[in-house]
């Protein structure tokens, strides 16, 4: 008999991003989405936050194929960053690797990768609902779903132990802008033939009710930007292009022009109308650049911004600081998007500064401007009543929605011994029809900042210092040979204590290292290591006597 089917989070569990697995059979790798994770407050300058894969790097020629559940980036945006680590790690010149996804799916991660020109091409795959896919060790089929993104799909993998089905995003909108709701019949037919182990979004599982079908907020918009006099922007996600669609159509039935505004938004845009999954008249888009030429009541603006990043088109309207777009008195603004958690003051903080402009700000908190993309409780039990799963492990979610997944599951019915609350690192085994726990993999978050791969929680700690304490700097002069400090020590400071005392206080921090060093045997002097270590006890004891804080120390020594 074969060995257990392996399954091991990367990510995705205990936080929304950074989704990704591995299913292992007889020895080959399969990847269920590689997502990025975007930073809050407390990630000072961090750009991404990554899944730490440098278990599969160890194991880069045992890797099938990444599976690819939808186009969101918190789901295919760290495709670049695992190509270019897989390629450096493997043996081999011509490197590629095997890339499954839907058509808008595989267009999006390709646009993507458009700014990595030196990376091994994948071998892109397309999936169509239904599909049955063979590749090495693994046959998955594909089924339909529902999100807040076209084309989206889960995956239900038979292997030699059991079928595992992984549901990606989705929810039970049953009348959908594209007319293609969750494929509830197929489900069906896989729970009758038998779900060994269901992964599923868990993200609306704490929701009670249901969600409100997309098309409710179309109606909605339509309603605000019929009676608006001045100009209308609309800030939204710009993967969701259902939403920009019913965005496009209220435009149309009362005569504006459309203006997509944001590096991303124009992307996607293009991308969606090419493919067809935008319909428009794209004679009537204006460019950001010609926005003076027309009277502000014939325009729409469809904008990047909604989670009030500071360097959106968005924030930057609110700020004043937009190059081509004023918004002030009169002008509505309507935020058509989720508030994801963490973001909460930036967000506010955008529409507070649009208010202040004068603006009219209609947000989810005000009015049905906007709907989830995750099934809701009730939801999820009708789910789960249909898959009817062995066993059971929630993903795609903070902890508080993955233990309300797992009381659903419980609630219809599975053994409670049967669901397993996972964290990122955990690996179960399927063996016979049966889940139990695996050894745990090691797993961190991986931080980019600009061009750092991996700046660490040790940097993030000391940014986190520097910004609540300040930064004090001394500089030491010693002779080495003689074992003696030289010259006058030297101390200054950023951020710790305000200029009017700076001079008083900054002569105690020199009395204070001069004391320390005059007190040190001669021997202690030929190690610069050791002195910087004095330098450093002594200001932390000066510095919490004097403040009562104790800054960031940056001892520097120099040897004569």
């Amino acid at each position: 008999m074969s060995k257990p089917v392996a399954v091991t989070f990367l990510g995705g569990l205990g936080e929304i991003g950074r989704n990704m697995a591995t299913i292992e059979v007889d020895g080959r790798i399969a990847i269920v989405d590689v997502g990025v994770l975007f930073p809050d407050a407390e990630h000072l300058g961090v750009d991404l936050i990554l899944p730490d894969w440098g278990w599969l790097k160890r194991r880069v020629d045992d890797i099938e194929a990444v599976f690819l559940t939808h186009g969101h980036l918190d789901h295919i945006g760290a495709l670049p960053y695992l190509l270019r680590d897989l390629a450096e790690a493997s043996k081999h010149d011509d490197f590629t690797l095997p890339v499954y996804g839907t058509r808008l799916t595989i267009a999006f991660a390709e646009a993507v990768l458009e700014e990595w020109p030196d990376l091994p091409t994948p071998r892109f795959e397309l999936v169509e609902p239904g599909d049955v896919l063979e590749e090495g060790n693994f046959t998955a089929e594909a089924v339909q779903v529902s999100h807040s993104i076209p084309d989206g799909v889960a995956y239900a993998f038979r292997t030699p132990h059991g079928m595992i089905v992984h549901t990606g995003d989705f929810k039970l909108d049953q009348t959908p802008i594209d007319g293609l709701p969750t494929d509830l019949a197929h489900f069906a037919r896989l729970g009758d033939e038998g779900i060994d182990l269901l992964l599923a979004d868990s993200t609306g599982a704490d929701v009670p009710g249901h969600v409100p079908t997309e098309r409710t907020v179309g109606n909605n918009v339509r309603e605000h930007v019929a009676q608006a006099e001045g100009l209308v922007v609309v800030a939204s996600f710009a993967s969701h292009v259902h939403r920009i669609q019913q965005v496009l159509d209220a435009a149309a039935s009362v005569g504006r022009r459309p203006v997509f505004v944001g590096r991303s938004m124009i992307r996607n845009m293009g991308i969606a109308k090419e493919l067809e999954y935008l319909d428009f008249d794209p004679d009537t888009v204006v460019d950001p650049n010609d926005v003076a030429r027309y009277d502000r009541s014939e325009l729409i603006i469809i904008s990047t911004g909604s989670q009030g990043e500071p360097f959106s088109a968005l924030s930057l309207m609110g700020a004043g600081d937009h190059k081509h777009l004023e918004v002030g008195e009169g002008d509505l603004v309507i935020l058509a998007s989720s508030l994801i958690p963490g973001n909460e003051q930036a967000v506010y903080r955008s529409i507070n500064n649009l208010s202040r402009r004068g603006c009219r700000v209609v947000h989810k908190g005000v009015a049905p401007v906007h709907v989830s993309g995750h099934a809701s409780r009730e939801e999820l039990i009708l789910f789960h009543n249909i898959v009817e799963p062995e066993f059971f492990i929630p993903v795609h979610g903070e902890h508080r929605h993955l233990r309300a997944h797992g009381e659903i599951a419980e609630l219809t019915g599975a053994i409670p011994e049967h669901v397993l609350i996972c964290e990122d690192g955990d690996q179960v085994l399927l063996e016979d029809g049966r889940v139990t726990r695996g050894e745990s993999v090691p797993t961190s978050h991986v931080y980019i900042d600009g061009l750092l791969d991996d700046v660490g929680p040790a940097l993030l700690r000391d940014r986190k210092r520097i910004g609540e304490d300040g930064i004090c700097i001394a500089i030491v002069t010693i002779d080495t040979h003689d074992g003696e400090k030289v010259g006058d020590t030297i101390v200054t400071q950023k951020g710790v204590v305000f200029h009017g005392k700076e001079e008083e206080i900054l002569e105690g921090a020199r009395k204070a290292v001069d004391m320390e060093l005059d007190g040190l045997g001669r021997v202690k002097f030929e190690d610069p290591q050791v002195i910087q270590r004095h330098v450093v006890q002594a200001l932390g004891r000066f510095w919490r006597s004097e403040t009562g804080r104790r800054p960031f120390i940056l001892p520097v020594v120099q040897d004569m």
